[in-house]
């Protein structure tokens, strides 16, 4: 009889090439402890660059387009020079193919070109680095994406106007950014089983926002030198840092003496499953099949659809990340283009002040995991961040002109609460999955979906950018009424969940009080309905009774 076979790769033996070289880091001195901070450190630092080398197309968008193709005033030059001092820009015409009518629909399509490669490399990327040595597979993909982020900078110093060339630079670019996620994910879920699930991991997962801030800090800074600097400095920054991944990364706690402490199951923030597979040797040659083989096997792609709550969370995260990305690509533009105070920015101010949203993008996705932890309910909180972002984008496009200082307290909020559920939806997926008997125990299954959640999300990323390209010339209202129009979609998606949620905290015996306000709240509403129809019974009968008395 055949039987079904997993198979799992042993994880290699040696240390990585840099504790050979320092012997004192891997010495028995050396506790658990302090590799996992190692680790945490090493992965924190990886995907920050990863994000700091995606920064510099939104940084430089307002550079390659026009400007009197845009909704800037005449002098929008003379403003943003006097708010700048010297910082003077001789690439201010543009630069084609993105300076004519047609540039902010280009700039968009190059967003997409990017974000689609990488949305469809992180389905093999996972599977890919099953089967390798992360530490390598992860310096490949660093070293691929600096190559190729130095190569769209060297556009400018090659004098390069083909639109198909750049396109070209960001598909490669995406397909080598994809293998980032997969690979730090799993090196983490190596070293930190269920129990380390929390704040640490919250701080961890705001490496995206860091990068993001290290990423327009460094762009906006060289921009005066010409805008294939932005591109050439992250590029050397990421390559320069695959060098300490490669030297010093520890994939498995086994390779420096550590054991395993067991076969855990973790889920982190952009929804990939972290798996401790167990090694079963075989009596004949292959892999034996044992009591959990039923939990390896893999569950098939509509099956998985079907599992509750799948698709709730799937195009939840798909309507959450195009908005998170959209502000990605497409803030500093906006901010260049929006008079604050009267005065348009520079490209610099624009791309510095623009890190004031990912700054609170930190604040949100630490805050909203403290507040899942504390009532316990990862769904009801990211539905709530959700509902207090649409006034809050409201606001910031109506009153963020103001001035400065209210420009920056509204985008601070902003990214506190737009990035906040964007942390947390996958993290309740994690919680709800987890706590299914169709999926107990199977990593296969658990892949498979969360494969599906965020090529879900990763798909919405790339439309968000898009789409901001074409409607953005049409007047920025129409943007944010189409991020709004999205924050509600995703919100009004988790209400099954929400609702889930909450009857089973009420049948635990928790969350009382909300008992309490639904029931008062229920004998307001019927109040309210009697006295309406008391008044209404009585003006009606006033109405006879005047109907009589009147003269005929």
């Amino acid at each position: 009889m055949m039987h079904l076979k997993t198979i799992t790769l042993a994880p290699p033996s040696q240390p990585p090439p840099g504790l050979r070289l320092f012997p004192s880091l891997a010495s028995p001195e050396r506790t658990r402890k302090f590799h996992q901070f190692l680790v945490l450190l090493l992965t924190f630092l990886a995907y920050a660059a990863f994000h700091a080398s995606r920064k510099p197309p939104s940084i430089v968008k307002s550079i390659l387009t026009n400007p009197s193709n845009q909704t800037l005033a005449i002098n929008a030059t003379t403003n943003a020079a006097a708010a700048s001092g010297s910082d003077q820009f001789h690439d201010e015409t543009g630069w084609a193919p993105f300076d004519g009518p047609r540039g902010p629909h280009r700039l968009g399509e190059l967003d997409l070109s990017f974000l689609l490669a990488y949305a469809i490399g992180m389905y093999f990327s996972g599977h890919i680095g099953d089967t390798v040595d992360l530490r390598i597979f992860l310096t490949i993909g660093m070293v691929g994406s600096g190559i190729f982020v130095i190569l769209f900078g060297l556009g400018y110093f090659l004098d390069l106007h083909s639109f198909g060339v750049f396109v070209f630079i960001q598909v490669f670019c995406g397909l080598f950014q994809s293998i980032g996620w997969p690979c730090v994910v799993s090196v983490v879920g190596n070293w930190f089983g269920k129990a380390k699930r929390g704040v640490i991991m919250g701080v961890w997962n705001s490496h995206t926002s860091v990068g993001n801030i290290i990423g327009s800090v460094i762009a906006s800074s060289v921009l005066g030198l010409g805008w294939g600097w932005s591109f050439v400095l992250p590029g050397c920054l990421i390559i320069l840092l695959a060098a300490f991944i490669y030297l010093f990364l520890v994939v498995h706690p086994e390779n420096i003496g550590f054991e395993l402490s067991g076969k855990d199951v973790e889920m982190n923030v952009e929804g990939v499953a972290l798996v401790d597979a167990e090694k079963i040797e075989t009596v004949d040659g292959g892999m034996m099949e044992s009591e959990e083989d039923e939990g390896s096997v893999a569950i098939g792609f509509l099956d998985a659809w079907r599992l509750p709550h799948v698709t709730s969370y799937a195009f939840c995260l798909f309507f959450s990340k195009l908005v998170a990305y959209t502000f990605l690509y497409w803030l500093p533009f906006y901010i260049r283009h929006t008079a604050v105070a009267g005065v348009h920015l520079s490209h610099k101010t624009a791309g510095i002040l623009s890190t004031i949203f990912d700054i609170g993008g930190v604040f949100g996705g630490i805050s909203a995991g403290l507040l899942s932890d504390m009532i316990e309910a990862r769904a009801v909180t990211s539905v709530i961040f959700l509902l207090l972002s649409i006034p809050t984008l409201i606001f910031y496009r109506l009153y963020g002109s103001i001035s400065m200082l209210t420009n920056a307290a509204l985008m601070f909020a902003s990214g506190l609460l737009v990035n906040g559920p964007y942390s947390l939806i996958t993290t309740a997926v994690a919680a709800d999955l987890g706590t299914q008997s169709t999926t107990r125990g199977n990593s296969r299954a658990l892949a498979t979906v969360t494969a599906i959640i965020d090529g879900t999300g990763s798909v919405g990323a790339a439309l968000g950018p898009l789409l901001a390209g074409y409607i953005s010339t049409r007047g920025w209202n129409s943007v944010f009424f189409m991020l709004i129009v999205s924050i509600s979609i995703a919100g009004c998606l988790l209400i099954r969940v929400v609702k889930n949620e909450i009857k089973g905290k009420l049948n635990e015996g928790k969350w009382l009080w909300l008992s309490i306000i639904a029931r008062g709240a229920e004998m307001l509403f019927f109040m309210r309905i009697v006295s309406i129809a008391l008044v209404g019974c009585f003006g009606l009968r006033k109405m006879r009774l005047e109907n009589e008395n009147a003269p005929a």
